[in-house]
């Protein structure tokens, strides 16, 4: 008798990936290529043996999950897919971008090759290695876009396995996240990656708060269910009584929006009142149908329930650039909530979860992308940032984040033609829009028929003429104004055409100069020269010499020989904001400097006995102990301290991410009292500043170290900078002060 009881092979999770990646891609509707497919999971597996990642696990296991993101939740093809198994191999191993090409063709290594991290520098040899990698990217993506949708998978990838990373490693991969790649990924209509994407980074950022909002979620879940039933249940009937095919679906707003505008709005949990939305997704008989379905079913629910007049939303029309189209409308349900419901069809929906990867398509015979008009733009766009043959490090990502991420608004030239621009732009962004003549010659304009300087803010709708005059030339202050890369690119283009010869007459001087005081010219004296009248670039330094605004004298020369000392490299004023509680300041102690050997992954931990010899920022965001902090290798190689969420420490992780370090607080004594600053306001009334101190003062028995307040048309504002000794007393300061009647905004003040 045959037994039946033989022991299986245990199914390694590689496998498990590996199958339902196949799973996946052959319930697609894409031809089925699993040959290819297969070849490149052997090619990658061979390739990566013996290779692990940091948790220990088989680093094969990477590409296979990441291509699995590629198939199932972008709906990618076989190039796709065979690409992000081969992602990592050049960098992991001995094998070229000429192999892969071998093996697979050329497409598939060409989007390799954009996948694969750069060596040697676009910025130079201090700049950020993430712009650089990133720029590279675009580069390859502007040929395929493909290489931006596989990395954006790779990112959701490392971020579901960002435990395995140290912490201050993790800080560099979540601020690069939330800074890059999830507006990246809403750029490109990938809302459901992109919330994740926000959701993991908020995790490992801000775990406890993370925590909390998770538990409050939970908390609350039933209420939620509790409305969206009795809101929906007259509605469900309405449009089955139309003859509708339609599902209806809750949409809960996610932990790090929640975050977000509890933040932006110093509010708490409790007052947020559009954490529900609803989603009705119908199917339509064709295209065409679809938006008069749309409103169909809206004018149908408005005469359900009262809409709010200032908050329909109509994406159907005018599409938004990621390729969402939906119709937004807010209604007054029975219970006395706003709520938001979104009205699309199943096409609508599925774009807005994968955006452009839901209806990619290509050209018969070479693969090569046939993209919509709104990416054509786009790609368009991510060119002209790149014409700028040397851009510094931060000014790229920030034009990146301005014109590409940015929202848009649609105006209208006279002739009645619709421009797109990002939300900000000018009337001088829009002239150089139309022709770079045009913006060069520009004097001013009309918005709807009305005459505006330059510099007015273009709002959407608007019908804009440029005036111009062959008199008129590109102006220096003009970039102050502008926010697209386009314009911004021309105008310098132009700017430094026309400066070159004022430098260059600068230079002369600068050398003769010099050389009556028996001294020639060296990088050392042109940078003391630049540090000497606040210059970051040697261009400028050479510019203002040649128009004459720097006459060069002794004070220059003192400097050059070094008979004054140098201005400090320390970015930042350095403070002690720590007191004993019953005795004046800390005698100052030597900061801590990072040398040769020094372990970056391992946490700094400050206490009571060390907090001295690190930097704390106070003209940014001014961290006490048990704020979510993190440390940062100044260029003297000095600790800075940031909170997290700081904004330029955002910025620092994704400049400078090798510099980044984790920091834990352990200050477990009273001894030390930190600043911390309160504003408040609220309706005026007789004894309010009697109550505040009450329970400041004697409920709380806090010191109050100093009291600015102002009192206009009945309404009250304050600022109250107390000593407190970790954040935790700060928060329960102002949980009390929030109870004071009258008091309507309580939040901490930087």
């Amino acid at each position: 008798m045959e037994n039946n009881n033989t022991t299986q092979p245990e199914q390694t999770k590689e496998s498990v990936l590996f199958q339902q990646l196949v799973d996946s891609y052959m319930s697609s509707n894409h031809r089925k290529k699993i040959d290819i497919i297969q070849k490149a999971y052997n090619f990658a597996k061979r390739a990566l043996e013996g290779v692990s990642r940091p948790s220990g696990e088989p680093y094969i296991n990477h590409p296979i999950a990441v291509a699995l993101i590629a198939s199932r939740e972008m709906g990618l093809g076989s190039t796709s897919i065979c690409s992000a198994l081969l992602h990592d191999i050049i960098d992991n191993t001995d094998y070229t971008v000429e192999d892969i090409e071998n093996v697979f063709g050329k497409k598939i290594a060409q989007i390799v090759d954009g996948l694969t991290k750069i060596s040697g520098g676009i910025f130079g040899d201090k700049a950020s290695e993430q712009a650089e990698n990133f720029k590279k990217l675009l580069l390859t993506m502007s040929d395929d876009i493909r290489v931006i949708l596989i990395k954006i998978c790779d990112r959701l990838d490392n971020m579901r396995t960002l435990d395995n990373l140290p912490e201050n490693k993790r800080y560099k991969v979540a601020g690069e996240t939330l800074y890059l790649y999830a507006p990246l990924a809403n750029r490109l209509g990938l809302n459901k990656i992109k919330t994740e994407l926000e959701d993991l980074a908020f995790k490992y950022e801000h775990p406890d708060s993370y925590a909390n909002i998770v538990r409050k979620l939970a908390h609350t879940q039933e209420q939620r269910d509790e409305l969206f039933e009795k809101f929906t249940t007259p509605i469900r009937e309405v449009l089955d009584a139309m003859g509708c095919k339609y599902v209806i679906k809750m949409r809960v707003k996610s932990p790090y929006s929640i975050w977000n505008k509890m933040r932006n709005k110093h509010v708490s949990f409790d007052e947020i009142y559009d954490i529900l939305a609803v989603r009705i997704i119908f199917t339509s008989p064709s295209e065409e149908e679809e938006v008069n379905e749309c409103f169909r079913i809206y004018v149908a629910i408005t005469k359900l329930y009262k809409s709010h007049p200032d908050r329909l939303r109509d994406w159907l029309n005018h599409p938004k650039a990621n390729g969402y189209q939906a119709l937004h409308v807010t209604l007054m349900s029975n219970q006395g909530r706003w709520i938001e419901v979104q009205i699309r069809s199943d096409r609508m929906d599925k774009i807005a979860e994968q955006g452009f990867a839901a209806h990619w398509k290509y050209k018969a015979g070479d693969n090569s992308a046939d993209t919509d008009g709104e990416l054509n733009d786009w790609l368009c766009t991510i060119k002209e940032i790149l014409d700028d043959p040397q851009p510094d490090a931060m000014d790229f990502l920030d034009a990146i984040k301005l014109n590409l991420f940015a929202q848009e608004i649609f105006v209208f030239t006279p002739k009645g033609e619709i421009v797109t621009l990002p939300s900000g732009a000018t009337a001088l962004d829009f002239a150089f829009h139309i022709h770079t003549f045009l913006g060069a010659h520009c004097i001013g304009a009309k918005v709807n028929h009305k005459l505006v300087p330059l510099s007015h803010v273009l709002k959407g709708g608007d019908q804009v003429e440029i005036i111009t005059s062959n008199s008129q030339h590109v102006q220096p202050g003009w970039t102050a104004f502008v926010t697209t890369a386009k314009a911004k690119n021309k105008i310098m283009a132009q700017l430094r055409k026309a400066d070159r010869d004022v430098r260059q007459k600068g230079l002369q001087m600068l050398r003769e100069w010099l050389q009556q005081n028996n001294l020639s010219i060296t990088t050392s004296i042109i940078k003391a020269l630049c540090e000497e009248h606040g210059m970051e670039k040697q261009e400028h330094l050479f510019l203002d010499i040649g128009n004459g605004t720097i006459t060069l004298g002794e004070k220059d020369l003192s400097r050059i020989l070094g008979m004054k000392k140098p201005k400090g490299g320390v970015r930042w004023r350095r403070f002690v904001p720590f007191l004993k509680s019953k005795e004046k300041n800390e005698e100052i102690q030597e900061l801590v400097t990072v040398k040769d050997g020094f372990d970056k992954d391992r946490a700094c931990v400050i206490s009571e006995e060390n907090i001295g010899k690190y930097i704390m920022v106070h003209d940014c965001c001014h961290p006490i102990p048990g704020d979510d902090v993190l440390g940062y290798i100044d260029a003297n190689d000095h600790i800075e301290i940031h909170q997290r969420s700081c904004q330029v420490a955002n910025r620092l992780r994704n400049t400078y991410g090798h510099r980044i370090l984790s920091v834990k607080w352990n200050m477990s004594g009273d001894e030390l009292l930190s600043d911390a600053t309160v504003a408040i306001k609220g309706i005026d009334r007789k004894g309010l500043l009697k109550d505040v101190s009450m329970v400041i003062s004697d409920q709380l028995d806090v010191n109050i170290h100093r009291l600015e307040i102002s009192s206009d048309e009945g309404i009250f504002e304050g600022r109250i900078e107390l000593k407190v000794h970790d954040r935790d007393e700060l928060s329960e300061i102002i949980d009390a002060l929030k109870v004071v009647p009258g008091l309507q905004n309580v939040v901490r003040a930087y």
